[in-house]
Protein backbone atom coordinates (compact mmCIF):
# COMPACT_ATOMS: atom_id res chain seq x y z
CA UNK A 1 0.00 0.00 0.00
CA UNK A 2 2.75 2.35 0.77
CA UNK A 3 4.01 1.92 -2.78
CA UNK A 4 1.07 2.63 -4.15
CA UNK A 5 0.56 6.02 -1.80
CA UNK A 6 3.53 6.75 -3.32
CA UNK A 7 2.31 6.22 -7.10
CA UNK A 8 -0.53 8.85 -5.95
CA UNK A 9 1.52 11.25 -4.04
CA UNK A 10 3.88 11.39 -7.30
CA UNK A 11 1.19 11.87 -9.92
CA UNK A 12 -0.60 14.52 -7.57
CA UNK A 13 2.46 16.46 -8.00
CA UNK A 14 3.26 16.03 -11.10
CA UNK A 15 -0.13 18.27 -11.81
CA UNK A 16 -0.24 20.26 -8.72
CA UNK A 17 2.96 21.48 -9.07
CA UNK A 18 3.28 22.45 -5.11
CA UNK A 19 6.00 25.34 -4.50
CA UNK A 20 6.00 25.77 -8.54
CA UNK A 21 7.84 22.92 -8.76
CA UNK A 22 8.81 21.74 -12.36
CA UNK A 23 6.30 18.93 -13.61
CA UNK A 24 9.16 16.03 -13.16
CA UNK A 25 9.97 16.79 -9.73
CA UNK A 26 6.98 15.18 -8.04
CA UNK A 27 7.59 11.84 -10.01
CA UNK A 28 11.04 11.52 -9.36
CA UNK A 29 10.88 12.52 -5.57
CA UNK A 30 8.72 9.89 -5.07
CA UNK A 31 10.17 7.57 -7.02
CA UNK A 32 13.98 8.62 -4.88
CA UNK A 33 12.18 8.15 -1.90
CA UNK A 34 10.35 4.52 -2.93
CA UNK A 35 13.96 3.32 -3.46
CA UNK A 36 15.66 4.93 -0.50
CA UNK A 37 13.10 3.85 2.39
CA UNK A 38 13.17 0.21 0.32
CA UNK A 39 9.62 0.44 -0.95
CA UNK A 40 10.12 -0.10 -4.38
CA UNK A 41 12.76 -2.65 -4.91
CA UNK A 42 15.65 -2.03 -6.62
CA UNK A 43 15.21 -5.23 -8.83
CA UNK A 44 11.78 -4.13 -9.76
CA UNK A 45 12.78 -0.45 -10.73
CA UNK A 46 15.66 -1.62 -12.75
CA UNK A 47 13.79 -4.07 -15.01
CA UNK A 48 11.24 -1.05 -15.47
CA UNK A 49 13.52 1.43 -16.61
CA UNK A 50 15.56 -1.56 -18.65
CA UNK A 51 11.72 -1.76 -20.32
CA UNK A 52 11.86 2.48 -21.10
CA UNK A 53 15.37 2.60 -22.07
CA UNK A 54 14.62 2.54 -26.03
CA UNK A 55 11.38 4.72 -25.62
CA UNK A 56 12.90 7.38 -23.98
CA UNK A 57 16.51 7.36 -26.23
CA UNK A 58 14.08 7.85 -28.70
CA UNK A 59 12.43 10.59 -27.44
CA UNK A 60 15.70 12.07 -26.66
CA UNK A 61 16.36 12.59 -30.57
CA UNK A 62 12.51 12.61 -32.04
CA UNK A 63 11.71 16.17 -30.64
CA UNK A 64 15.29 17.88 -31.51
CA UNK A 65 14.48 16.15 -35.21
CA UNK A 66 11.33 17.89 -35.54
CA UNK A 67 13.00 20.93 -34.11
CA UNK A 68 15.67 20.57 -36.92
CA UNK A 69 13.64 19.92 -39.52
CA UNK A 70 11.39 23.08 -38.70
CA UNK A 71 14.36 25.05 -38.64
CA UNK A 72 15.43 23.91 -41.90
CA UNK A 73 11.53 25.02 -43.09
CA UNK A 74 10.26 21.96 -44.24
CA UNK A 75 7.12 21.89 -42.39
CA UNK A 76 6.19 25.83 -43.30
CA UNK A 77 7.18 24.78 -46.79
CA UNK A 78 4.16 21.70 -46.29
CA UNK A 79 2.08 23.86 -45.04
CA UNK A 80 2.27 26.21 -47.74
CA UNK A 81 0.98 23.60 -50.17
CA UNK A 82 -2.29 23.92 -48.12
CA UNK A 83 -1.94 27.17 -46.41
CA UNK A 84 -5.09 29.50 -48.13
CA UNK A 85 -8.00 28.65 -49.67
CA UNK A 86 -11.00 26.75 -48.49
CA UNK A 87 -9.45 23.78 -47.99
CA UNK A 88 -7.00 25.15 -45.48
CA UNK A 89 -8.14 23.61 -42.18
CA UNK A 90 -8.76 20.21 -43.76
CA UNK A 91 -5.14 20.45 -45.44
CA UNK A 92 -3.39 21.13 -41.91
CA UNK A 93 -5.78 18.35 -40.38
CA UNK A 94 -3.94 15.61 -42.67
CA UNK A 95 -0.46 17.22 -42.03
CA UNK A 96 -0.66 16.67 -38.13
CA UNK A 97 -2.18 13.72 -38.60
CA UNK A 98 0.92 12.60 -40.66
CA UNK A 99 3.31 14.17 -38.14
CA UNK A 100 1.97 12.38 -36.01
CA UNK A 101 2.08 9.28 -36.70
CA UNK A 102 5.41 9.50 -38.47
CA UNK A 103 7.09 11.54 -35.38
CA UNK A 104 5.36 11.28 -32.46
CA UNK A 105 2.70 13.01 -30.93
CA UNK A 106 5.22 14.76 -28.73
CA UNK A 107 7.34 16.20 -31.56
CA UNK A 108 3.72 16.96 -33.28
CA UNK A 109 2.95 19.28 -30.64
CA UNK A 110 6.29 21.24 -30.03
CA UNK A 111 6.19 21.68 -33.87
CA UNK A 112 2.96 22.12 -35.32
CA UNK A 113 1.31 24.65 -32.54
CA UNK A 114 3.72 27.47 -32.97
CA UNK A 115 3.30 26.68 -36.56
CA UNK A 116 -0.40 26.93 -36.55
CA UNK A 117 -1.47 29.78 -34.70
CA UNK A 118 1.28 31.64 -37.33
CA UNK A 119 -0.63 30.55 -40.03
CA UNK A 120 -4.23 31.35 -38.27
CA UNK A 121 -3.01 34.70 -37.47
CA UNK A 122 -1.65 35.63 -41.24
CA UNK A 123 -4.74 34.16 -42.78
CA UNK A 124 -7.03 35.88 -40.41
CA UNK A 125 -8.66 32.64 -38.37
CA UNK A 126 -8.98 32.30 -34.78
CA UNK A 127 -6.06 31.10 -33.36
CA UNK A 128 -7.75 28.95 -30.93
CA UNK A 129 -9.41 27.09 -33.87
CA UNK A 130 -6.08 25.75 -35.71
CA UNK A 131 -4.06 25.61 -32.32
CA UNK A 132 -6.65 22.58 -31.52
CA UNK A 133 -5.69 20.60 -33.97
CA UNK A 134 -2.47 19.27 -32.83
CA UNK A 135 -3.82 18.73 -29.45
CA UNK A 136 -6.72 16.61 -31.09
CA UNK A 137 -4.54 14.70 -33.21
CA UNK A 138 -1.70 13.68 -30.73
CA UNK A 139 -4.49 12.05 -29.18
CA UNK A 140 -6.78 10.40 -32.08
CA UNK A 141 -3.73 9.71 -34.74
CA UNK A 142 -0.70 8.53 -32.06
CA UNK A 143 -1.67 4.95 -33.10
CA UNK A 144 -0.69 3.04 -36.00
CA UNK A 145 2.65 1.99 -35.42
CA UNK A 146 5.61 2.05 -32.52
CA UNK A 147 6.57 5.23 -32.83
CA UNK A 148 3.77 7.64 -33.12
CA UNK A 149 3.58 6.83 -28.80
CA UNK A 150 5.65 6.67 -26.04
CA UNK A 151 3.13 4.08 -24.69
CA UNK A 152 3.31 2.20 -27.96
CA UNK A 153 7.29 1.85 -27.36
CA UNK A 154 7.08 0.77 -24.08
CA UNK A 155 4.41 -1.99 -25.44
CA UNK A 156 6.27 -2.87 -28.46
CA UNK A 157 9.76 -3.46 -26.18
CA UNK A 158 7.62 -5.32 -24.07
CA UNK A 159 6.16 -7.90 -26.52
CA UNK A 160 8.15 -7.48 -29.28
CA UNK A 161 6.03 -6.01 -31.84
CA UNK A 162 6.78 -4.29 -35.00
CA UNK A 163 5.77 -1.91 -37.42
CA UNK A 164 3.31 -4.54 -39.55
CA UNK A 165 1.87 -5.56 -35.91
CA UNK A 166 0.98 -1.86 -35.11
CA UNK A 167 -0.62 -1.53 -38.76
CA UNK A 168 -2.51 -4.38 -38.75
CA UNK A 169 -4.51 -3.64 -35.68
CA UNK A 170 -4.42 0.29 -35.48
CA UNK A 171 -4.83 1.23 -38.94
CA UNK A 172 -8.49 1.15 -39.15
CA UNK A 173 -9.49 2.22 -35.82
CA UNK A 174 -7.00 5.14 -36.10
CA UNK A 175 -8.41 5.70 -39.63
CA UNK A 176 -12.16 6.34 -37.98
CA UNK A 177 -11.03 8.23 -35.50
CA UNK A 178 -9.52 10.86 -37.49
CA UNK A 179 -12.26 10.85 -40.00
CA UNK A 180 -14.71 11.32 -37.40
CA UNK A 181 -12.96 13.85 -35.36
CA UNK A 182 -12.53 16.07 -38.87
CA UNK A 183 -16.23 15.85 -39.62
CA UNK A 184 -16.92 16.85 -35.38
CA UNK A 185 -14.02 19.45 -35.36
CA UNK A 186 -15.74 20.80 -38.36
CA UNK A 187 -19.27 21.39 -37.23
CA UNK A 188 -17.99 22.69 -33.42
CA UNK A 189 -15.73 25.30 -35.29
CA UNK A 190 -18.42 25.85 -38.53
CA UNK A 191 -18.94 29.65 -37.18
CA UNK A 192 -15.06 30.24 -37.15
CA UNK A 193 -13.92 32.17 -40.24
CA UNK A 194 -11.56 34.37 -41.48
CA UNK A 195 -11.90 38.01 -40.87
CA UNK A 196 -9.70 38.97 -44.01
CA UNK A 197 -8.81 37.45 -47.09
CA UNK A 198 -6.10 34.59 -47.28
CA UNK A 199 -2.71 35.46 -49.29
CA UNK A 200 -1.06 32.57 -50.50
CA UNK A 201 2.87 32.32 -50.16
CA UNK A 202 5.09 30.77 -52.08
CA UNK A 203 6.28 27.51 -51.40
CA UNK A 204 9.96 27.13 -50.46
CA UNK A 205 11.03 24.37 -52.69
CA UNK A 206 14.78 24.47 -51.84
CA UNK A 207 13.45 23.39 -47.99
CA UNK A 208 11.78 20.28 -49.31
CA UNK A 209 14.51 19.46 -51.21
CA UNK A 210 17.04 19.91 -48.37
CA UNK A 211 14.65 18.42 -45.88
CA UNK A 212 11.92 15.52 -47.84
CA UNK A 213 15.01 13.09 -48.23
CA UNK A 214 15.41 13.28 -44.62
CA UNK A 215 11.51 12.52 -43.37
CA UNK A 216 12.33 9.54 -46.77
CA UNK A 217 14.88 8.39 -44.93
CA UNK A 218 12.94 8.37 -40.97
CA UNK A 219 10.01 6.71 -42.96
CA UNK A 220 12.48 4.20 -44.58
CA UNK A 221 13.78 3.03 -41.01
CA UNK A 222 10.73 3.22 -39.27
CA UNK A 223 9.12 0.55 -41.35
CA UNK A 224 11.70 -1.22 -43.43
CA UNK A 225 14.29 -0.60 -40.49
CA UNK A 226 12.14 -1.89 -38.25
CA UNK A 227 11.63 -5.08 -39.84
CA UNK A 228 15.39 -5.34 -40.34
CA UNK A 229 15.91 -5.10 -36.71
CA UNK A 230 17.38 -1.08 -36.67
CA UNK A 231 15.84 -0.12 -33.50
CA UNK A 232 13.98 3.43 -34.08
CA UNK A 233 15.69 5.63 -31.75
CA UNK A 234 18.72 5.34 -34.02
CA UNK A 235 17.14 5.84 -37.07
CA UNK A 236 16.17 9.15 -35.30
CA UNK A 237 19.52 9.58 -34.05
CA UNK A 238 20.43 9.41 -37.59
CA UNK A 239 18.06 11.94 -39.13
CA UNK A 240 19.57 14.45 -36.01
CA UNK A 241 23.29 14.50 -37.35
CA UNK A 242 21.86 14.96 -40.97
CA UNK A 243 19.33 17.53 -40.42
CA UNK A 244 21.69 19.45 -38.14
CA UNK A 245 24.65 19.52 -40.44
CA UNK A 246 22.15 21.05 -42.93
CA UNK A 247 20.38 23.23 -40.33
CA UNK A 248 24.52 23.72 -39.14
CA UNK A 249 22.28 23.56 -35.51
CA UNK A 250 22.00 21.44 -32.97
CA UNK A 251 19.16 22.16 -30.65
CA UNK A 252 20.73 20.75 -27.41
CA UNK A 253 17.41 22.96 -25.35
CA UNK A 254 14.66 20.87 -27.14
CA UNK A 255 15.37 17.49 -25.62
CA UNK A 256 12.25 16.83 -23.92
CA UNK A 257 13.98 16.31 -20.25
CA UNK A 258 11.03 17.10 -18.70
CA UNK A 259 9.24 14.52 -20.36
CA UNK A 260 11.97 11.46 -20.37
CA UNK A 261 12.42 12.30 -16.19
CA UNK A 262 8.85 12.03 -15.78
CA UNK A 263 8.63 8.88 -17.79
CA UNK A 264 11.12 7.75 -15.57
CA UNK A 265 10.08 8.95 -12.36
CA UNK A 266 6.43 7.23 -13.17
CA UNK A 267 8.31 3.94 -14.37
CA UNK A 268 9.80 3.28 -11.30
CA UNK A 269 7.11 4.29 -8.92
CA UNK A 270 4.84 1.86 -10.86
CA UNK A 271 6.97 -0.71 -10.49
CA UNK A 272 6.73 -0.69 -6.89
CA UNK A 273 2.72 -0.09 -6.95
CA UNK A 274 2.85 -3.57 -9.26
CA UNK A 275 -0.53 -5.56 -10.43
CA UNK A 276 -3.03 -4.90 -7.92
CA UNK A 277 -6.21 -7.26 -7.46
CA UNK A 278 -8.15 -5.03 -9.26
CA UNK A 279 -6.76 -4.85 -12.16
CA UNK A 280 -6.12 -8.99 -12.46
CA UNK A 281 -10.31 -8.83 -11.65
CA UNK A 282 -10.53 -5.72 -14.94
CA UNK A 283 -8.51 -8.16 -17.19
CA UNK A 284 -10.20 -11.60 -16.40
CA UNK A 285 -12.76 -11.87 -19.44
CA UNK A 286 -11.85 -12.83 -22.77
CA UNK A 287 -13.64 -12.03 -26.06
CA UNK A 288 -15.49 -8.79 -26.28
CA UNK A 289 -16.33 -8.18 -23.11
CA UNK A 290 -12.75 -8.74 -22.03
CA UNK A 291 -11.23 -5.86 -24.77
CA UNK A 292 -14.09 -3.33 -23.88
CA UNK A 293 -13.08 -3.82 -20.35
CA UNK A 294 -9.55 -2.71 -20.67
CA UNK A 295 -10.31 0.06 -23.89
CA UNK A 296 -12.27 1.01 -20.17
CA UNK A 297 -9.55 0.88 -18.28
CA UNK A 298 -6.80 2.64 -20.91
CA UNK A 299 -9.58 5.36 -21.07
CA UNK A 300 -10.49 5.72 -17.24
CA UNK A 301 -7.22 5.56 -15.65
CA UNK A 302 -5.65 7.86 -18.54
CA UNK A 303 -7.59 10.51 -17.63
CA UNK A 304 -7.57 9.81 -13.72
CA UNK A 305 -3.50 9.93 -13.84
CA UNK A 306 -2.04 9.58 -16.96
CA UNK A 307 -1.65 6.95 -19.97
CA UNK A 308 1.97 6.42 -18.77
CA UNK A 309 1.38 4.87 -16.01
CA UNK A 310 -1.54 3.36 -16.98
CA UNK A 311 -0.34 1.58 -19.32
CA UNK A 312 2.75 0.06 -17.55
CA UNK A 313 0.73 -1.36 -15.00
CA UNK A 314 -2.16 -2.47 -17.45
CA UNK A 315 0.17 -4.51 -19.62
CA UNK A 316 1.88 -6.01 -16.66
CA UNK A 317 -1.63 -7.44 -15.45
CA UNK A 318 -2.77 -8.36 -18.89
CA UNK A 319 -3.89 -12.10 -19.12
CA UNK A 320 -4.20 -11.90 -22.48
CA UNK A 321 -1.96 -10.72 -25.09
CA UNK A 322 -4.40 -9.76 -27.86
CA UNK A 323 -6.23 -7.11 -25.12
CA UNK A 324 -2.98 -4.87 -25.71
CA UNK A 325 -4.61 -3.24 -28.50
CA UNK A 326 -7.10 -2.08 -26.62
CA UNK A 327 -5.75 -1.35 -23.50
CA UNK A 328 -3.33 1.10 -26.26
CA UNK A 329 -6.20 2.75 -28.08
CA UNK A 330 -8.04 3.52 -24.50
CA UNK A 331 -4.72 5.12 -22.80
CA UNK A 332 -3.53 6.80 -26.05
CA UNK A 333 -7.24 8.35 -27.41
CA UNK A 334 -8.57 8.57 -23.71
CA UNK A 335 -6.42 11.59 -23.21
CA UNK A 336 -8.35 13.95 -25.33
CA UNK A 337 -11.12 14.13 -22.76
CA UNK A 338 -8.16 15.50 -20.09
CA UNK A 339 -5.57 18.03 -20.84
CA UNK A 340 -3.45 15.98 -17.61
CA UNK A 341 -3.95 12.80 -19.60
CA UNK A 342 -0.64 12.42 -21.66
CA UNK A 343 2.47 14.70 -21.44
CA UNK A 344 1.81 15.91 -24.76
CA UNK A 345 -1.43 17.87 -23.64
CA UNK A 346 0.73 19.79 -21.09
CA UNK A 347 3.46 20.42 -23.30
CA UNK A 348 0.92 21.54 -25.77
CA UNK A 349 -0.96 23.82 -23.06
CA UNK A 350 2.90 25.39 -22.49
CA UNK A 351 3.77 25.95 -26.41
CA UNK A 352 0.43 27.32 -26.86
CA UNK A 353 0.61 30.10 -23.82
CA UNK A 354 3.85 30.79 -25.04
CA UNK A 355 2.27 31.93 -28.58
CA UNK A 356 0.13 33.88 -26.33
CA UNK A 357 -2.81 31.49 -26.54
CA UNK A 358 -4.18 29.88 -23.23
CA UNK A 359 -6.11 27.41 -22.92
CA UNK A 360 -7.77 25.96 -19.73
CA UNK A 361 -8.45 22.56 -18.56
CA UNK A 362 -12.20 23.27 -18.85
CA UNK A 363 -11.79 24.23 -22.23
CA UNK A 364 -9.62 21.26 -23.29
CA UNK A 365 -12.18 19.01 -21.79
CA UNK A 366 -15.18 20.58 -23.34
CA UNK A 367 -13.68 20.86 -27.13
CA UNK A 368 -12.28 16.74 -26.29
CA UNK A 369 -15.86 15.90 -25.58
CA UNK A 370 -17.38 17.59 -28.71
CA UNK A 371 -14.65 16.43 -30.55
CA UNK A 372 -12.87 13.37 -29.63
CA UNK A 373 -15.64 11.49 -27.93
CA UNK A 374 -17.45 10.54 -30.88
CA UNK A 375 -14.10 10.10 -32.11
CA UNK A 376 -13.19 7.82 -29.11
CA UNK A 377 -16.37 5.78 -29.42
CA UNK A 378 -16.32 4.88 -33.58
CA UNK A 379 -12.76 4.04 -32.92
CA UNK A 380 -13.26 1.79 -30.52
CA UNK A 381 -16.46 0.16 -32.11
CA UNK A 382 -14.12 -0.86 -34.98
CA UNK A 383 -11.80 -2.19 -32.70
CA UNK A 384 -13.88 -4.39 -30.98
CA UNK A 385 -15.92 -5.24 -34.15
CA UNK A 386 -12.34 -6.70 -35.45
CA UNK A 387 -11.20 -8.29 -32.13
CA UNK A 388 -14.19 -9.26 -30.24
Amino acid sequence: MAAVGLLVIGIAAMFLRPFGAPIWVGPVAAGLIGLATRIIHWNAASDSLHLLTKPLLFLLFAVPLAILLDRIGVFEALAATVDGGDHLAAGLWLLATAVTIVFNLDASVVLLTPLYIRIAQRHGYPPEMLAFQPALLACLASNPLPVSNLTNLIVAERFGLGVADFARHLLLPTIAACVVGWLCFRRVFATESPSHIAVDEPIDRAALRRGLPIVGFVLLGFTVGSALGVTEWIVAAIAVAWAALLATHLPWRAIPYEAMLVAAGLGVLVAGAGSSLLLASIFDATGAVGHARVLLYGVVASDASNNLPAVLAGEAALHDRSQVWSLLLGANIGPVLVISGALSGLLWRDTARRMGIKVSARRYSEIGVKVGLPALVVASAVLLATHG
